[in-house]
């Protein structure tokens, strides 16, 4: 059975989503979670793209190990030597390299001839292979190239020194026929191509991300990559998790496998959704939360006498849980501790007493702590800041049907000053966000503002997930309470962490930063 590499793009193109912006330590646990799940190859970021995203890059390289990390790069010697920075001290150094290669990019973007855009990738592809022992080179937009020119600059590149060749759908574009029939073309028409990997990157504009990869490995690439819940820029990626099922379920047709340990997607997809703020719906394939409803009074009548009569995928396949233990204010420390060891959390003694403390905390408010609340309460340690600048100390709002909402905020910024201001607002929520503006002293401009449930009953934990504007710097914030307003609190005060937190002291007006 042949084999398929996986390469992952969640904290590369994943991360080019609206809204999601993730800090380092947020990109250090989804890497660290992708390596569990198995994945070949993790493209950390574009280290060239800022002096963050190179740190970053540099730190899951230097982390990850039984992963191969590779970091974006343009076909510039600037992007490649930011690129060695970032990635020479991984286990396997690799760049992804790429250029434009259809009529519309060369002329409007690149504003190169076809001979210039040869010599442009030749010499990066050279230049590159001086650092890197595998270089990765994609043709952007190569599904609306001319087939000829892609044949012959991606022989070119091949003889340059690039061991992987990516033909990627950048915009969506193509049919799976016809994406196919570009495989078929450059197998039969390439030099040397039996010496490299194809690769297929596609983006789901019409829907079709996951079909065109299925079919480029019917015509034979040897590499898929995509993102984790199929996130990215526009309609974005190929979902990683649908292609592995895929090829696991329909083995008899495709003769091939991805390798991954699949149990441990459903982990992987709910840490991406909760970090990412990108709520997973309902109805998507593999992960959604009714992939394994049946509803229809038929359908329950089949599944209960004979599972795959309706269930050709079964929870257990990809990590659902359908057996999940209570905890309550009364377990202790052992029974938490073994909860978390059968969810396949691996925890340090000082993460344990950590969250054995809210673990507690919460089961004085919650009758009833589920595995979704106890996941929940993993990321958030996991990814807590300990150096943030704002700090929510006490929430007070006043609501009533006849009385205008007002709220109290007491904060504390990192030089351990306490800031009070109170607010009022058409709602609870916006004299809340009122409120925390004086606090800041700032021009906040809330761009999104999300709420759900994490499980369900009453008593349910709430999420919120905010994007909001601070100048011209953007950033998405998500908070977590057993109360609306006060997650929604939290969310704001994290979103505005973030971006203190990231952009040059000098563009921060904050009051805390005075």
């Amino acid at each position: 059975m042949r084999k398929i590499n996986l390469f992952d793009t969640t904290l590369r193109d994943g991360e080019q989503s609206p809204g999601v912006n993730l800090n380092v330590k947020e990109k250090l646990e989804i890497a660290k979670q992708l390596e569990k799940l198995g994945m070949d190859v993790i493209e950390a970021g574009f280290p060239a793209s800022s002096k963050g995203d190179l740190l970053a890059v540099q730190e899951i390289a230097n982390e990850i190990k039984n992963s191969s990390v590779t970091g974006l790069a343009r076909s510039k010697k600037e992007d490649i030597d930011a690129a060695w920075e970032a990635l020479k001290s991984s286990e396997e150094p690799r760049i992804h390299v790429f250029l434009a290669t259809s009529p519309i990019h060369m002329k409007y973007k690149l504003k190169q001839t076809p001979e210039q855009v040869i010599e442009t990738a030749v010499e990066s592809v050279k230049y590159a292979s001086t650092f890197f022992p595998v270089i990765q080179w994609s043709a952007e937009d190569a599904c609306r190239s001319d087939l000829p020119f892609l044949a012959s600059i991606v022989e070119k590149v091949i003889k340059a020194g690039a061991k992987i060749i990516n033909i990627p759908d950048t915009v969506g574009y193509i049919t799976p026929k016809e994406y196919g029939e570009i495989f078929t073309y450059l197998l039969e028409n390439v030099k040397g191509i039996e010496n490299v990997i194809l690769s297929a990157h596609c983006h789901d504009d019409l829907g079709m991300a996951v079909a065109n990869s299925l079919s480029a490995i019917e015509h034979g690439a040897g590499q898929i990559e995509g993102t984790i819940n199929g996130i990215g820029e526009r309609a974005g990626n190929a979902s990683l998790e649908e292609v592995a099922v895929a090829l696991h379920i329909r083995n008899d047709y495709y003769k091939a496998s991805s390798g991954l340990f699949l149990k441990e997607i459903k982990k992987t997809s709910d840490l991406v959704s909760n970090l990412t703020g990108m709520v997973v719906p309902a109805n998507k394939a593999v992960v959604g939360k009714n992939a394994f409803a049946h509803e229809a009074g038929i359908h329950q009548d089949g599944v209960l006498k004979e599972k795959t009569t309706y269930e050709i995928i079964s929870p257990e396949l990809v990590g659902v849980s359908t057996n999940s233990m209570v905890l309550g204010k009364h377990s202790g420390r052992h029974a938490f501790k073994a909860r978390l060891q059968e969810l396949g959390f691996v925890v340090t003694d000082e993460e344990l007493n950590k969250l054995f403390r809210s673990f507690k905390d919460l089961s004085e408010k919650k009758k009833e702590l589920t595995d979704d609340d106890i996941k929940a309460l993993l990321i958030e340690e996991k990814v807590a800041n300990r150096e943030d600048v704002y700090e929510l100390q006490s929430l007070q709002v006043q609501y009533g049907t006849s009385q205008i909402p007002t709220a109290t905020i007491t904060l504390k910024n990192r030089q351990n000053e306490i800031i009070q201001e109170a607010a009022t607002g058409a709602g609870s929520v916006e004299a809340i966000y009122n409120t925390l503006e004086r606090c800041m002293d700032t021009e906040i401009k809330l761009l999104d503002y999300r709420i759900q449930s994490n499980g369900s009953g009453r008593d349910a934990l709430a999420q919120v997930f905010v994007n909001i504007q601070i100048g011209t710097q953007k950033a998405s914030g998500r908070g977590m309470a057993h109360d609306v307003l006060e997650a929604s609190a939290k969310a704001y005060i994290n979103a505005a962490n973030r971006i203190v937190n990231s952009a040059p002291v000098e563009e921060i007006t904050l009051k805390a930063l005075i």
